[in-house]
Formats: structure tokens, C-alpha cells, sequence
């Protein structure tokens, strides 16, 4: 009986060290992108936002994110410019249907609630590496992550030489539930 409790009490204790599964939402979620064009401020987003996460924010070594979005979604509110995102000139959807990110490495940081996440962006075949601080506040049955980047089009190979600006910055605020 008392091996019994012992073992009970050491999975009660262990069970923060592991992390959660959760799935996306995508309806709850906004991939939102910033950039200049002609000068100006232009955004858009995209959907179809869905993959796998593992997260306990009292474990980041066990944490990990595997996720994509529809390219082919991408809207700018103008459906002349998001046909033209949509084509070979930019992110050639027919070909690369998936913008994709995963993680290699989460860890802590000296801000407290702030993580940092490490991983390879694909966009358009090529995959680079990106690094980012990101919170993940608690929400019914998951969590609500928010973080930002900037990452250079041309590193892959998004758009050529136009007038839009080189550098963008893109914004997440993803609700993850669990599975």
C-alpha cells in the first residue's frame, strides 16, 4: 500500500514536468503581417492556421511547436494585390501551399512570463532559422500565445525586386486548446 502511495504522490509532483498537447485554433487565432509599400504602411493576415503544440510554461525544455498556415489565404483587403501575393512572384501557392514553423528549442528568459522560442520558418521552400520572445497567458482548457518577428522576404525568395520594402514584421496571437 505504501509503494502504491508513494507512486500515486511521485506522479502528482512529476506531472508539471510534462507538457500539454494542444491543437490551434484557428478561428480564435490572427497571424497578422506588417510592411512597407510605396512607403507606406500595408498589412494583411492569414488562416488556416493548424498543427501541433507541447507547452508547459514550468518546462520549456519539453515544449515544442509544429504549425502551419494556408498560404493561398493570405488577404490584404484588396483581392487584386492578394491574387498577385498568391502567384509564382511571391508565394507561389500553387507550388507551396504551406508556410511552416518548428521549433528546435524553447527557453526561459530574465523577463518574467516572456519565453523565447528557436525554429526553421519555411516559406516557399526555403527554410531559415528565427528566433523570438513570445507569453502564453492561460485561457479555458489552453493557452493564448502572442509574439512578434521580422524576418527579410528576399531571405525567401518572396517577391523580387518591388516596391514593397525588403523587411516585415509578423504578429501571432494564437489560442492553443488542448486535444
Amino acid at each position: 500500500m505504501k509503494k502504491t502511495m508513494v507512486f500515486i504522490l511521485g506522479l502528482f509532483l512529476t506531472f508539471p514536468l510534462f507538457s500539454q498537447s494542444l491543437t490551434p485554433v484557428d478561428s480564435a487565432s490572427e497571424i497578422t503581417f506588417k510592411i512597407k509599400n510605396l512607403g507606406f504602411n500595408t498589412g494583411g493576415s492569414f488562416s488556416g492556421l493548424a498543427g501541433t503544440i507541447n507547452f508547459n510554461p514550468d518546462n520549456p525544455d519539453g515544449c515544442n511547436f509544429d504549425v502551419h498556415i494556408d498560404a493561398n489565404t493570405i488577404n490584404t483587403g484588396v483581392e487584386m494585390r492578394d491574387n498577385h501575393l498568391r502567384s509564382d512572384d511571391y508565394f507561389d501557392v500553387r507550388n507551396y501551399p504551406q508556410i511552416r514553423f518548428v521549433s528546435v528549442k524553447v527557453t526561459g528568459s530574465k523577463k518574467n512570463g516572456t519565453l523565447f522560442v528557436s525554429g526553421k520558418l519555411t516559406i516557399k521552400g526555403t527554410t531559415k532559422d528565427i528566433s523570438f520572445p513570445f507569453t502564453a497567458e492561460p485561457v479555458k482548457d489552453g493557452y493564448l500565445f502572442n509574439g512578434e518577428f521580422k524576418i527579410n522576404r528576399r531571405d525567401f525568395k518572396v517577391g523580387g525586386g518591388s516596391t514593397v520594402s525588403d523587411n516585415l514584421t509578423v504578429f501571432l496571437k494564437v489560442v492553443a486548446r488542448k486535444v
